[in-house]
Formats: structure tokens, C-alpha cells, sequence
């Protein structure tokens, strides 16, 4: 791993604060590895005057980067994405040491970032507007959109690169700069690849502030960036309780805020149903990761003719997957990020019992000779009820309940019946099922699939979800015009002026 870190210019400790120089004289953090809890490096972190500094930096490097045309912008996230692809291994595996995900899932997140980079690309040649027919003789209206600001990214340790990359190609190429907040636990995954972003900048003799990083405590510099009018768009991924701050802060200074927050996802199955394809996306959805994504599977309402099938099913599936070493080949599953998970996966696991829920597979903690000094957990399977607290709350964690319904309405009802809105699927092949999943008063969620699990999503498709989960879309689609600002212009191209509602004054 030292060959890794060296290639990524990781040293032994790093600044925490980019703003075309390198900065960081606060109190000093360990970045500890969940595979094993020893320290891999550790980071100085940004001053509240260091990170006005970088702030003020930012704001610099956005007046000049609006003024490139948005086709050589995206020359430079071109170049962005083919520096990835050169350290995919590398920065992969430092997702890996750093977080805890298995390796594939590592060098996946890298992936994401290359073909965001790609999506970008093409996107810079179609920030298109429209054109309207004016009411007014001799006269043009079209629209068209700017680049918006210092765009802020707080991101979370789950995703510790991609979704920075999400915000950051899509804001670059719309001409903004971006002012990432990466998570406390996984800092040397932001300080790599701010160090691949000014690498590819001073090549192209760009100023490398429009990529600036701070690594930071949430209640100084978090507080800081939330409340700070050079920043008119904060892009936040995180729980619920944290996106309810970031709204409340922003929006009292009517900043503008894209919310990824919690999700609650579900996965109906009905009698129709492949199981074929149901264990498998189940199994992905709530064991990858070790159960930490934001589209993880957390319930499946299943229908009561085949419930105890499934859950045959299920628990024989559990009981294959590897536990260990994320970095060794052949771990499906590795730790949790932290002890603190741990603890509140354990403690979950004890509110299930007490809320009338009943443990039906795993739910205890590795430890020992043979994880020695390791986050590890087996997965769970629990019994429960859609109307316990404990299912209604998002344990970040690879907890799945059961929960068993018997009609279609009934399943919709209990899907639709928790506060988060992000991911949902169901499983059938029959099609009135799957357009009544899709319909208006189907799923309530940002996303809905058919005979496709929760977890994961495409970067060509707009990622976000309702409710709870904050509203926010990020990726692709026509996301993009969060991070610019609409302007409706008319040209009266004519020798009169013709005034609103035939007001005339005088001759």
C-alpha cells in the first residue's frame, strides 16, 4: 500500500486545504483504515481563517473560469477523467483502505468518476436554452444559462470520491469552480484526487482554485461554508438529520442547496416474481457495501404465499458470503467505517427485539484472532413490521427486515409508508404490477425500478429522491441546470416599443 499512497502523493502527513496552494495548521486528524484500525496517514486540518482564505481563492478562480467557452471547460474534464483512468487501481484501492468497501466496489467508484468526466464532455457543447415566440411585433425571447458561483460539496465517507466527482465534473463544465468538504473519516481519498484535479489544471495552465478542498471540523468550517454568500449553491450528501441543517442554513440566506440524504429503499416482491433475479439483487443490494449506501436495500415486502420461500432463500445466500479483508480477492463483504457503526448496528439489533422484531439470520459482531482490529459485523435478516420505529429510522448498516403483505395495494402502501423517498423496486412479471408500481400513486420515490434492485444507479439518469431524502438530483439527465442560473432575455429588433398590457403614454 505504500507504492499506492506514493503514487497518489499521499505523504505521511498531509495539509488539509487546497486553493492552488496547499494549506492546513489546525489540529491534526489520524485516518484510520476500518480493515485493520491502524492509522494510514494523517491530515492538518483547515483554520476557520484558512478556509476564508481558500473561500476568497475560489471565488477568484470562478471569475475568471465563467469567461472560458464551455467546450474548452470540458477539454479539461476530459483530461480530468484520463488522469483517473491512468491511477484507477491506486485511487481505488485507496477507497478501499480508507472506507472499507471491497475492492471492485473500490475501483467501481473510480469508474464512476471517469464516465461522469465522459457525461460531462459531451454536455459542454449542449447547455442549450430555448427560444419562445414573442406577443410583441419585432421581437426575440430566448433563454439561456450562466454559470452560477463557488458551488460547495459536502460529501459522505460511503462515497468518499464519486460524488464528489458528480458535482464537480457537472459544476466545472457549467463553469463554476467547487469548494469540496470531504468527510472527516475519509480525507486522503479527497486529498488524492485534488492533487490528480491541480496536476491536470497546471498542465493546462488553468487556475487549479476551481477544484479547492477543505478538510475541516462540520461545526467550525462546516458552519462556515453553509453560512457563506460566496457559495449561492451547497450540494450536501449525508443523513436526514444533517441535510435538515444544511436547509435551514443555506435557505435563511436563500442559498440555493441540492439534499442527498437518507434512504429507507424497499424491494416488493410478488408471487409473480423471478426468483432467479430476486435473491441475487437483494443480496447485492443489502450485503455491498456492508449495507452503507444510500440505495442499500433496508426492507422487503414480500407477499405472504412465498415469504418463508424467500426467506429460505435468502438465508442460504447470507451464509456464502465472505467476511473479511476488502482488499483480498474473493471478499464480497468488508468492515463497517468505523466502531461507531459497529455500535449502532448492535444497538439496532437489540431494538429490533425489543419492539416485537425477531432476528432470523446474523447480526453480531467479528472480532478476535481473526479480525483482529477490524469494523466487522454478519449481515442480518430480521422479521418486523413496517410500523416499528426501528424500521422507520435508516440504520446505516446491513440490516434487512422482512416484512410480509397480501395485497398489491397493501405492499404500496407500507412502501410508500416511511419518510425517505430515494430507491425502490419491484420484482414481477406481470406488467399491471409493474405500471401500477410506476404510476402516480405507486412508488413515491426518486427512483423506481422493475426486476432491478435498489442499490446503484446509472450517472446518465438524474440521482436523487423525495421527502426525507431532501429532493436534490445530481448526475445526469438535465441536472445540470442546478448548478447554473436561467436568464430570459428579449431583443426588440423593431423601430417601436410596444409597452405591457397596451399601456401607452403620450404620442
Amino acid at each position: 500500500m505504500q507504492d499506492v499512497l506514493n503514487k497518489l502523493g499521499i505523504e505521511a502527513v498531509n495539509k488539509g486545504g487546497f486553493c492552488g496552494e496547499w494549506v492546513g495548521s489546525g489540529d491534526k486528524i489520524d485516518s484510520v483504515s476500518p480493515i485493520d484500525g491502524k492509522a494510514i496517514a494523517a491530515v492538518t486540518q483547515v483554520t476557520e481563517q484558512e478556509y476564508d482564505q481558500i473561500a476568497t481563492r475560489a471565488h477568484e478562480a470562478f471569475l475568471k473560469w465563467r469567461k472560458v467557452p464551455a467546450p474548452v471547460r470540458g477539454e479539461a474534464i476530459r483530461q480530468f477523467g484520463n488522469a483517473l483512468r491512468e491511477v484507477k487501481a491506486e485511487l481505488g484501492a485507496l477507497v478501499t483502505w480508507e472506507m472499507g468497501k471491497i475492492r471492485a466496489e473500490g475501483e467501481g467508484e473510480v469508474q464512476e468518476m471517469i464516465d461522469i468526466c465522459d457525461f460531462a464532455v459531451g454536455l459542454s457543447r449542449q447547455l442549450y436554452g430555448l427560444t419562445m415566440h414573442s406577443e410583441r411585433p419585432g421581437h426575440r425571447m430566448y433563454e439561456q444559462w450562466h454559470p452560477l458561483g463557488v458551488v460547495g460539496v459536502i460529501s459522505a465517507f460511503n462515497f468518499p470520491v464519486a460524488v464528489w466527482a458528480w458535482n464537480c465534473a457537472i459544476a466545472a463544465t457549467c463553469g463554476d469552480s467547487t469548494l469540496w468538504k470531504p468527510s472527516s473519516s475519509t480525507p486522503l481519498t479527497g486529498i488524492a484526487c485534488s492533487k490528480i484535479a491541480e496536476r491536470v489544471c497546471r498542465k493546462m495552465g488553468i487556475d487549479p482554485a476551481i477544484f479547492s478542498l477543505v478538510v475541516g471540523r462540520g461545526r467550525t468550517v462546516g458552519e462556515k461554508l453553509l453560512a457563506d454568500r460566496r457559495v449561492p449553491l451547497v450540494s450536501a450528501t449525508g443523513s436526514c438529520e444533517m441535510g435538515y441543517r444544511v436547509g435551514s442554513v443555506v435557505g435563511e440566506r436563500l442559498g440555493r442547496t441540492i439534499l442527498e440524504l437518507g434512504g429507507n429503499n424497499a424491494i416488493i416482491v410478488t408471487p409473480d416474481a423471478d426468483m432467479k433475479l430476486v435473491v441475487p439483487a437483494i443480496l447485492f443490494g443489502s450485503v455491498g457495501t456492508a449495507g452503507q449506501r444510500c440505495t442499500s436495500t433496508r426492507r422487503i415486502i414480500v407477499h405472504e404465499s412465498i415469504r418463508d420461500e424467500l426467506v429460505d432463500k435468502l438465508m442460504s445466500a447470507y451464509k456464502q458470503v465472505s467476511i473479511g479483508n476488502p482488499l483480498e480477492v474473493g471478499t464480497l463483504m468488508g468492515p463497517l467505517v468505523d466502531t461507531d457503526a459497529v455500535d449502532t448496528m448492535m444497538k439496532a439489533i437489540t431494538t429490533i427485539k425489543e419492539q416485537g422484531g425477531e432476528i432470523l439470520y446474523g447480526g453480531g459482531k467479528l472480532d478476535g484472532a481473526t479480525y483482529p482490529g477490524g469494523c466487522y459485523v454478519t449481515p442480518c435478516i430480521a422479521a418486523a413490521r413496517n410500523e416499528l420505529k426501528i424500521v422507520q429510522d435508516e440504520t446505516f448498516a446491513p440490516i434487512l427486515y422482512i416484512i410480509k403483505y397480501g395485497t398489491l395495494d397493501e405492499a404500496i402502501a407500507m412502501h410508500n409508508g416511511v419518510p425517505q423517498g430515494l430507491s425502490s423496486a419491484i420484482f414481477t412479471n406481470n406488467l399491471r404490477e409493474a405500471e401500477q408500481f410506476l404510476a402516480p400513486w405507486g412508488s413515491d420515490c426518486g427512483i423506481a425500478n422493475v426486476n432491478i434492485g435498489t442499490s446503484g444507479a446509472e450517472i446518465g439518469g438524474a440521482f436523487g429522491g423525495e421527502k426525507e431524502t431532501g429532493g436534490g438530483r445530481e448526475s445526469g439527465s438535465d441536472a445540470w441546470k442546478a448548478y447554473m442560473r436561467r436568464q430570459t432575455n428579449t431583443i426588440n429588433y423593431s423601430t417601436e416599443l410596444p409597452l405591457a398590457q397596451g399601456i401607452k403614454f403620450g404620442d
